[in-house]
């Protein structure tokens, strides 16, 4: 329990002892009084204080028995301590998670829950799950934190039928907003159920509803009279370009022929070809610049960043002031999270092939859950792995079998890595990036992937694939020179990169005396300091916090 919510509890409670001193004998008046403190010391939360009060302190007119036999005493106490059950309930503080569908978001929106319950132990959270129709199943992830973590609930948002495919390819962000459109109805009704369980409005505990990109529920939250958070599980510069769209119209998506953008909050100018895929095109675009119009409706907008690698974002976006911003970051699993399509052993195998490698020897190559390549280009990177030497661990989406190997990897390949490599189709990436072996990471330059990488240290060579990992990957070379760059503007449909070029990225990745390792292991640092009592991060999720309790 909180020290506020002991004090005002204590203060109700003195209150209740002197309304009771003219209720009640002084015997038992005595033993309430002696026994006061104590039961303070023995309580966990305000619930607890309900129930040990009113079983252990029958004789204050609490129970049913003193009140049959002294009608006056029994119904007064009854009523005060009824009151003081009110007041509980009402410090109570319950917050609502809608993350978006999809692995990586439900595992940050998991990590946020839970650092708000670290710092504030009255919170309690209830996350409404959304099963999307592509999106890998996270069901054994959520339930393994759910059944450890007592004041994290979940409730099942009603599945609809999906959009068309045809939807899908105008882009992602415009399938998930038609997508998030069906679902409106079903979220609302849930909500109102959990808002209608309790006694009146003056003891409804909810405080906010948090959502990730899921602006189009902003509605609903307003509609039920709940404070609205945005939750973007990608950096503070991401959440900058959204806001400078407001500087252009809904309908002028951008072009290859632009000219670099000024974006405040971006330290370098940005080249068009490094933009993210959806802001090429009309739908996307449009999803974009509404997400943007909706920061100002909400109390707050939550990052997975912290202030040290960008605070000049985040001045800048403070500036515009548009929205209080709340980096909060890194939100990372530390335990890692399971997967499904891992089996136990294959977990082992990996981390024992690991141990018997040299400190700092082996570059780990993963591209997300989404991020795989066709032949042409896995056998380009497989020539050179072969050429450079370099240990490897390579987790690939769809690894090579008996029917493709001759297409996808160069004859022998197979051979000639025992004891020099290994090719795993899922790899425990926390573990492996916390592993004393890993030198260098190959990566798509997802922003759960480089928040992992500078948390332990390892430094990223840039193979950015969708969504805005070409702005994260222009970033981290550009603007903060925590990664080696190979490609920056690399994307799905790009021209194969040749193993020259991928040899040479990995070589520079390797050299321990590349700036870029002192740099890294810098930010380490600063990543870890960040989140501990005093940091960026644990001051700002104070500041929300309260922030959050305060609206209610």
């Amino acid at each position: 329990m909180s020290s506020s919510l002991k004090a005002k509890i204590i203060r109700f409670l003195k209150k209740f002892f002197f309304l009771i001193l003219f209720l009640s004998p002084r015997s038992s008046l005595l033993s309430f009084n002696s026994q006061l403190q104590n039961a303070y010391e023995i309580l966990e939360d305000q619930r607890t204080i309900i129930a040990t009060v009113e079983a252990r302190y029958p004789p204050l007119g609490l129970g049913r028995g003193y009140a049959s036999s002294n009608p006056g005493h029994g119904t007064a106490a009854v009523a005060v301590f009824q009151r003081f059950a009110l007041i509980v309930d009402n410090l109570r503080a319950e917050l609502i998670f809608l993350p978006t569908p999809g692995f990586g978001h439900l595992v940050s929106a998991l990590e946020l829950a839970k650092i708000l319950i670290n710092y504030d132990n009255d919170l309690s959270i209830t996350i409404l799950y959304i099963k999307f129709p592509f999106a890998p199943c996270a069901d054994s992830h959520i339930q393994s934190v759910v059944s450890s973590w007592p004041q994290i609930k979940l409730i099942d948002i009603p599945e609809v039928e999906p959009p068309p495919q045809e939807v899908l390819m105008k882009s992602v962000e415009h399938y998930i907003l038609v997508f998030m459109e069906s679902l409106k109805p079903h979220v609302k009704n849930t909500i109102q159920k959990m808002l209608s369980s309790y006694h009146d409005s003056d003891s409804n505990p909810v405080i906010g509803l948090v959502m990730d990109y899921l602006f189009a529920m902003v509605d609903v939250a307003k509609e039920l009279g709940v404070p609205s958070y945005m939750f973007m599980t990608s950096n503070v510069g991401f959440t900058a370009l959204n806001v400078a769209l407001l500087e252009r119209k809904i309908d002028d998506p951008f072009t290859d022929s632009d000219t670099d953008l000024l974006i405040p909050g971006i330290s370098s100018p940005v080249p068009s070809n490094v933009l993210p895929s959806p802001a090429f095109n009309r739908d996307g675009y449009a999803a974009y610049y509404k997400l943007a119009q909706r920061f100002k409706d909400t109390k707050g907008i939550i990052v997975n960043s912290f202030s040290e690698v960008e605070k000049h974002a985040i001045d800048a976006l403070s500036d515009v002031k548009t929205t209080p911003i709340y980096a909060v970051g890194p939100l990372i699993d530390i335990k890692g999270h399971p997967n499904p399509k891992l089996d136990q052993m294959q977990h082992d195998k990996i981390l024992k092939w690991l141990d018997e490698q040299p400190d700092s020897s082996v570059v780990f190559l993963c591209f997300g859950s989404m991020g795989s390549f066709g032949p042409s280009q896995t056998r380009e990177i497989a020539t050179a792995l072969q050429h450079s030497g370099i240990r490897f661990l390579w987790a690939m989406c769809l690894p090579p079998n008996s029917d493709n190997t001759d297409r996808t990897l160069p004859e022998g390949f197979l051979e000639w890595m025992e004891g020099r490599g290994m090719i795993c189709g899922w790899a425990p990436q926390v573990e492996v990036l916390a592993h004393k072996a890993i030198g260098g990471f190959v990566s798509h330059c997802g922003w759960n992937s480089i928040l992992e990488s500078l948390w332990f240290g390892v430094p990223i060579l840039t193979w950015p694939i969708y969504a805005e990992q070409q702005l994260n990957a222009f970033r981290m070379v550009k603007e903060f020179g925590l990664a080696v760059e190979m490609r920056l503007d690399y994307r799905t449909g790009s021209d194969v990169i040749m193993a020259d070029e991928i040899e040479n990225g990995l070589k520079k990745l390797m050299d321990r005396d590349n700036v870029v390792h002192k740099k890294v292991k810098e930010m380490k640092n600063m990543a870890r300091k960040a989140v501990l009592k005093g940091g960026s991060s644990f001051t700002s999720l104070g500041e929300l916090i309260n922030n959050m309790k305060g609206s209610k």
